[in-house]
């Protein structure tokens, strides 16, 4: 990837002036304010809060001519006047002074610049950003926005975010309103920082943990392709996230991507697919509507798993964070649910995922379980395997260490509804038990939002299982893991792949 002389040099070097976004010595807020409905006030607050809880470690300076100080910190009436040296700016401002506050940066020697204010390209005022580029590239600062929320980072505290966490009702009541995730492994990508923060909200909804999460707004600097390839690196991300409107330098990010797909899965949505939804993007970001099918083109060819919708999105995030991908495209079912059991089975093969007969060996395995009376005799096992409605835990882990151990098989898909009488829950953590005796990928489901389904869910994902809340959903897991699987196979890099995933996981 690195051959060329020189060039591993500028790769390292283009990665450390990025960590200036996730992991500064120090920060400066320009236009924080104690006006608590502004942004300017909440991102400072976030530093604030993180910074006495020890969880931002940098130093911390306010930047407004007209405070002294604000929550408890000493303001600076200008970047120019902070006494040390200065990493990262986050520019809160209207759009007019924005090229000023980029002179004092370049002044200042800042290494990178977050500006969350609008009213440039997005609006048509293409000649303003222009101006702050030109500044930025002089001055050697690389820039995230306009127009984006710029960074989260749990680990080291950064955070941008101008939507406070808790908003008070009508009624007095404190409610979670932009919840920031829990530390994990899946890093957001993103064009739209509202669609951004969404996702947080998401997946902090369903408890599954975030790296990174990066707003790029209209994209002036730093773009995609340099995103991907600096996670590619990040020993905290395994699975990238990526919301696009549009993608600009293309050939760059083909080689980028391309390369970065061998190592770690990318899952796209890319938006602004018909008239409508072009136009639409044009306003929100500046974005320039290129072909649908190019872009399909483009993920193919890179590895890229394309999203239809945001469901697909963040389903298939899940499964390539908890799941190894699939060696192949044959896979098996095992449902206590007949119905459920035929809508997996339809999407998987609508989806490219064969689900054929069982080997003769596997079917005489369930026969001989049905001759034990350990599965019920009237159970169906030629694919989907149906124990029925009298399934116990035993039967579900029985069947579970049959389908592994068919060799055929590629991928299990588990549909354990918990409505049935005879099933406790004790079959999450048996099922989980065989699971790590092999090296084939399972997802699970369970149908409903009553209690007892949120927690089947809940622990499959605990233990490591991603579990989705319909059939279709469980099948289109399957087909993400596939996919990639197939990627890597095609570049002979399934099995390093693979065993960097299980090390990974017994760290």
């Amino acid at each position: 990837m690195l051959g060329r002389k020189g060039e591993k040099t500028s790769m390292d070097q283009s990665i450390k002036q990025l960590d200036a976004f996730f992991n500064p010595r120090s920060v400066a807020v320009v236009g924080a304010t104690k006006k608590i409905n502004k942004a300017g006030h909440v991102i400072f607050k976030n530093f604030v809060e993180n910074k006495r809880r020890d969880v931002f470690k940098g130093q911390l300076f306010p930047v407004n001519p007209h405070e002294d100080s604000i929550l408890g910190f000493q303001c600076c009436p200008s970047i120019t006047n902070i006494p040390s040296e200065l990493d990262l700016v986050v520019i809160v401002v209207p759009a007019s002074i924005v090229p000023s506050i980029m002179n004092d940066a370049a002044s200042k020697k800042v290494k990178g610049v977050v500006i969350i204010s609008s009213g440039f390209s997005e609006v048509g005022n293409h000649e303003l950003e222009n101006k702050i580029v030109t500044i930025a590239k002089r001055a050697g600062i690389r820039v995230l926005g306009p127009n984006c929320l710029g960074v989260y980072d749990s680990k080291t505290g950064i955070d941008m975010l101008f939507l406070p966490e808790t908003k008070v009702l009508t009624t007095g009541e404190e409610v979670v309103a932009t919840p920031r995730p829990m530390f994990g492994n899946i890093a957001i990508v993103t064009q739209s920082g509202a669609f951004g923060v969404s996702a947080l909200d998401y997946l902090a909804g369903r408890q599954i943990g975030v790296s990174k999460f990066v707003s790029f707004g209209n994209k002036c600097d730093v773009d995609e392709a340099e995103m991907l390839n600096y996670l590619l690196y990040d020993a905290e991300t395994k699975v990238m996230l990526l919301y696009v409107e549009d993608i600009k330098s293309g050939q760059h990010f083909l080689k980028v991507a391309r390369e970065v797909s061998k190592k770690k899965p990318i899952v796209a949505l890319k938006s602004g697919k018909t008239t409508a939804g072009a136009r639409a993007a044009a306003s929100h970001t500046g974005a320039i509507a290129g072909s649908d099918r190019i872009y399909d083109a483009v993920f193919t060819q890179t590895g890229i798993l394309r999203a239809k919708d945001m469901e697909e999105f963040f389903d298939a995030g899940k499964a390539l964070a908890m799941q190894i991908p699939a060696a192949g495209r044959n896979v098996g079912i095992i449902t206590d649910a007949g119905g459920p059991g035929i809508m997996a089975a339809d999407e998987c093969e609508l989806k490219g995922l064969v689900v054929r007969r069982f080997s003769e060996e596997t079917v005489q395995k369930f026969e001989k379980l049905k001759r034990e009376e350990k599965l019920p005799k009237f159970a169906t096992n030629l694919n989907p395997v149906d124990i029925t409605g009298s399934g116990t835990s035993e039967m579900f882990e029985l069947a579970a260490e049959i389908l592994f151990q068919d060799v055929e098989i590629c991928g299990i898909l588990l549909l354990g509804l918990h409505h049935t009488p005879a099933l406790q829950e004790d079959y999450i953590d048996r099922v989980a038990e065989v699971a790590k005796k092999y090296d084939t990928p399972i997802v699970a489901c369970d149908i409903g939002e009553t209690e007892m389904a949120l927690y089947t869910r809940f622990r499959f994902d605990k233990l490591g299982i991603p579990a989705y809340s319909s059939p279709e959903d469980t099948a289109r897991a399957m087909n993400a893991l596939v996919k990639y699987g197939s990627y890597l196979k095609k570049n002979r890099c399934l099995n390093d792949y693979v065993q960097s995933f299980l090390k990974g996981k017994k760290q």
